[in-house]
């Protein structure tokens, strides 16, 4: 949860769900892209994407919490980049993939709505 000490977040109630949801969606996709290390060259491209999220939605956070005047062309970058590796993960059955894929959804659509704010 967003630190309430900090009134840019406080007083933004959207900014809060969007940097909870990016360090969920982060921390899916690192324990994806571990699983998926060990499962074979079919979830190389899985792999792939979830390490770029993890790493683009942690950044986004911290863009958020520092009040960055980048944090919408960011948000609008991790928006699209849970997108596509939602729809990877939703092409596996594993469990860790599915759990990333409603993971990145969320992170998803709270990114899209901070990057038109």
């Amino acid at each position: 949860m967003a630190l309430t000490q900090i009134d840019h977040i406080s007083e933004n109630e959207e900014m809060q769900d969007c940097i909870d949801n990016c360090f969920e969606a982060a921390q899916a996709c690192e324990w994806c892209a571990d699983e998926c290390a060990g499962e074979g060259e079919e979830m190389a491209e899985c792999l792939r994407l979830c390490r770029d999220v993890a790493d683009l939605t942690t950044m986004h956070a911290r863009f958020m919490a520092r009040d960055s005047n980048y944090s919408a062309q960011l948000a609008e970058a991790c928006a699209g980049a849970c997108e596509e590796c939602a729809e990877e993960c939703e092409r596996h059955d594993a469990e860790h993939c599915q759990v990333c894929a409603d993971a990145l959804r969320d992170c998803a659509e709270t990114c899209r709505d901070m990057a038109s704010a």
